[in-house]
C-alpha cells in the first residue's frame, strides 16, 4: 500500500467547484450558500466555477449554460463588496463576455438608472415607511415627541417633498454626485430592495439580464437588498437563481443579517470550504478556539465550520500582553513597541524591529487619537457619521458637505514649498482640472484685476498652511473671500453664520440632526489645519494603524491587534468583557434575555476578523481596567498555552 502524500489534507475542498456547478446546472437550478471562511480560498472557487459555467473549461454542463446565456444575451451577475474585489476577480476571470462583475452600488445603479418616476416612488414610500416608525417610536417612549425629535421628523417630510419635486435623479457608484437630484449610496440601494418588491417591471428585467446572480461578501449585504434577491429566487425555477458566499463570523457591518446561515431556506444547497490557505497551524487553532468560545453574555450560535491549516503551515506565534488602560496614548505607544520587541525576541522575525508588521485598531476614534486628528475626525463624525471614516468598499471619501477641504485646497498646499514659496505653474494646473480658468473675465484689465486677487488671496492660503497653529477657519477665509473655488453651499452657510455652537446634548437626551452638525461646522472650523492633512491620510487607508473594516479581505504576515476600550468611542465594542476586565452592563444582561445581540457578539466577531488576518505570527495587544482580573481569565479561557501571556511594564 502507498503512503498518504503529505499534503493530502490540503485538498479537503477540492470538490466543492464540481459541487457548486452541479447546483447551476440542475434543472431548475438550485440557489445555494457557500460557508467559506477566512483564508478559504473563496475567490478561487468563484472564479474556477465561472470558468467552467462559462465555457473557458472544458464542463458539459456548463457548455450548454453558456450556450444558452450567450443565446438569449444574457450573463452572470457576480456582485462583490470592494472595487478592489472587483478588478481580482476580472483579472482572475480575464475577458469573459458572459460574467459581469461589480459592486452593489453599480449593480443597483444599473438596474434602476433612468426610471425617474419609479425611483421618486420609492424614495417617498421608504421615506414614509422610516416616517411612520420612527413616530410611533417616540411615541411609545415616556417623554414622547421632544423638541429635538420633532425636529428630526421635520427633516424626513422636507426629504418627502423635496423627492416629489425633483424630475431626474443622478448617482454615480464610485464618488459623491452633487446638486439636484443627486442620490445618496444608501439611497440607491433602499430604492433597489423596494423596486425588487414591488416592481414586476423590475423584477422581469433582472431576471432577463442575469439568472443567476452570485452575491459575495453576503453576510454584510444590505438585509432588505438581500432579502428581495432570497424572495425573487423562491420557489425553485423561478427564473433568479442565488448563490450566497460568506461567512457570518466575518460581519462586520449592521447593515447585514446577523445569522445568515439560519435564514437560507431548507432546500438551498450549502456547500463549505473547510482549509484555511492563509495562516498558520497555531493562528488557525486560536480563531476556532475564539469562534466556539462559550462566554457570558454572547447569544450568537457558534455554528460555522471548523477550519484546516494547510499541512506544510505547522508553525505560528500567538502572543497576548496584557497592560493598564488607565496610561496615557504616549505611554501606551511605547508599551506597543515593547511588545513589537518581544514578537521579535520570539519569533526571530526582523519585520518586529523595523515596523513591517500591520496594526490593526479597534476602532476609527482610537485611530485618530494615536494619529494626533482627534478634534478633525470627531467634526467630521458629528457633519456625517456615515461618510466621515474609511470602509473596506472604498466608497467613503469624507463628508460631502467638505469635499473641497480634501481635494482642492489639499491639492493647493501641495503647490506651496517648505519655504512657504508657491510654485505657480502646479497652482494654475489645480486651477485648470477643477474649471476655475474657464469664467475669467475677457477684459484685459478685468483680467489682471481676477489674477492678482487669486494670487493674493493664494499668498494668504499659503501662510496659513504653513503656520501649525492655523485652524481651519484661518485657512478657509481667503478661499471663500476671492471665490477661488465652487463650494459646497452647506459650507458656505456655515461658515458665515458666527453663532456659538448648540451645548451637547446630556446623557439620555435626544439631539436633532441640525444642532448636531451646528457642533460638527463649528468643531470643524476650530480644528488645527494640520490635522486635516493627517485625516485625509486615514481616509485613503494610508495611516499606520489600521481598522478591522478598512483590512476587511486582506492579509499581513505578522500582525498586531490593539485593544483599548478607553481610547474608543461608544459601547458597542468592548474587549475587556471578552476578557475579563470588565463585567457585563444591565444592558448587556437586558439583550441576553431578550435573546438580541450583545456587545459580547459584535467583539467577539471583530476579534476573529483581525487574528484571521494574520499569516505568521499575531500580538494581541489588550489595555484593560483591570489587568490583574483579564490575567486570571485569560490563563484559564483555554485559548493561549504556558508562555503564550504577559503583562506589560
Amino acid at each position: 500500500m502507498s503512503a498518504v502524500p503529505i499534503f493530502a489534507d490540503n485538498d479537503r475542498d477540492a470538490g466543492v467547484v464540481e459541487e457548486i456547478c452541479g447546483y447551476l446546472t440542475e434543472d431548475p437550478p438550485r440557489c445555494y450558500f457557500l460557508f467559506a471562511g477566512a483564508g478559504s480560498g473563496k475567490t478561487r472557487t468563484l472564479v474556477e466555477v465561472l470558468r467552467r459555467m462559462t465555457g473557458v473549461v472544458e464542463h458539459e454542463k456548463g457548455r450548454g449554460l453558456a450556450r444558452r446565456l450567450r443565446m438569449y444575451g444574457r450573463s452572470i451577475r457576480v456582485v462583490t463588496y470592494t472595487k478592489n474585489a472587483v478588478a481580482v476577480i476580472n483579472g482572475r476571470l480575464g475577458d469573459n463576455d458572459l460574467v459581469e462583475v461589480s459592486t452593489i452600488h453599480a449593480f443597483c445603479w444599473e438596474l434602476i438608472s433612468g426610471f425617474n418616476d419609479d425611483i421618486r416612488a420609492a424614495l417617498i414610500a421608504v421615506k414614509e415607511a422610516q416616517l411612520e416608525k420612527e413616530t410611533a417610536e417616540a411615541l411609545a417612549k415616556p417623554k414622547g415627541i421632544t423638541a429635538a425629535k420633532q425636529r428630526d421628523l421635520d427633516q424626513i417630510k422636507e426629504d418627502i417633498e423635496a423627492f416629489r419635486g425633483t424630475g431626474v435623479f443622478i448617482y454615480h457608484p464610485d464618488r459623491e454626485t452633487y446638486g439636484p437630484g443627486a442620490l445618496a449610496h444608501k439611497h440607491v440601494l433602499d430604492v433597489t430592495a423596494w423596486l425588487l418588491k414591488n416592481s414586476p417591471t423590475l423584477q422581469t428585467i433582472l431576471k432577463d439580464r442575469h439568472p443567476i446572480v452570485l452575491i459575495d461578501e453576503s453576510q454584510d449585504t444590505m438585509k432588505s437588498m438581500l432579502d428581495a434577491l432570497m424572495d425573487l429566487a423562491e420557489p425553485r425555477g423561478s427564473g433568479l437563481t442565488l448563490g450566497l458566499l460568506g461567512d457570518h463570523r466575518q460581519r462586520i457591518y449592521t447593515d447585514g443579517h446577523s445569522d445568515l446561515p439560519s435564514l437560507v431556506p431548507p432546500n438551498w444547497a450549502t456547500p463549505e470550504l473547510q482549509m484555511n490557505h492563509r495562516s498558520q497551524r497555531r493562528i488557525v487553532a486560536l480563531i476556532n478556539r475564539i469562534w466556539e468560545a462559550e462566554l457570558e453574555g454572547r447569544t450568537q450560535p457558534a455554528n460555522g465550520v471548523e477550519q484546516h491549516p494547510r499541512a506544510e503551515n505547522t508553525g505560528g506565534l500567538v502572543r497576548l500582553y496584557v497592560g493598564d488602560a488607565s496610561l496615557s496614548p504616549e505611554d501606551k505607544v511605547l508599551g506597543e513597541r515593547w511588545c513589537a520587541d518581544q514578537m521579535r525576541e520570539a519569533s526571530g522575525a526582523t519585520a518586529w524591529s523595523h515596523g513591517d508588521y500591520q496594526l490593526l485598531a479597534l476602532e476609527h476614534k482610537l485611530v485618530a487619537t494615536r494619529g494626533s486628528f482627534l478634534d478633525a475626525y470627531s467634526a467630521m463624525v458629528l457633519l456625517d457619521p456615515n461618510a466621515a471614516a474609511p470602509t473596506g468598499s472604498g466608497e467613503n471619501k469624507g463628508p460631502a458637505a467638505v469635499q473641497i477641504l480634501l481635494n482642492e485646497l489639499a491639492q493647493l498646499e501641495a503647490c506651496v514649498g517648505a519655504d512657504g514659496a508657491l510654485d505657480e505653474f502646479k497652482a494654475t494646473e489645480v486651477f485648470r482640472r477643477h474649471g476655475r480658468l474657464d469664467d475669467m473675465p475677457e477684459d484685459t484689465a478685468a483680467r489682471a484685476s481676477r489674477v492678482d486677487e487669486m494670487l493674493q488671496a493664494i499668498g494668504v492660503l499659503a501662510a496659513a498652511c504653513a503656520n501649525p497653529i492655523s485652524t481651519v477657519e484661518e485657512v478657509l477665509e481667503p478661499v471663500l473671500r476671492a471665490k477661488l473655488f465652487e463650494v459646497d453651499h452647506r459650507l458656505s452657510a456655515a461658515y458665515a453664520d458666527k453663532s456659538p455652537p448648540p451645548p451637547a446634548p446630556g446623557r439620555g437626551d435626544e439631539e436633532s440632526k441640525q444642532d448636531r452638525m451646528r457642533r460638527g461646522w463649528c468643531a470643524l472650523f476650530a480644528s488645527p489645519w494640520n490635522q486635516l492633512q493627517k485625516y485625509r491620510t486615514y481616509l485613503a487607508g494610508n495611516s499606520v494603524l489600521a481598522t478591522h473594516q478598512v483590512v476587511k479581505g486582506s492579509e499581513f504576515l505578522h500582525v498586531m491587534v490593539v485593544m483599548d476600550d478607553k481610547s474608543a468611542a461608544g459601547n458597542q465594542i468592548s474587549y475587556d468583557k471578552i476578557f475579563g476586565g470588565t463585567e457585563l452592563s444591565k444592558a448587556d444582561r437586558e439583550n441576553v434575555e431578550k435573546g438580541k445581540e450583545t456587545t459580547i457578539d459584535r467583539t467577539l466577531r471583530l476579534l476573529y476578523v483581525t487574528c484571521s488576518r494574520a499569516q505568521e505570527s499575531l500580538a494581541l495587544v489588550l489595555w484593560s481596567s483591570d489587568p490583574a482580573a483579564a490575567l486570571a481569565r485569560v490563563k484559564g479561557s483555554g485559548w493561549f498555552a504556558d508562555g503564550e501571556v504577559g503583562s506589560i511594564p
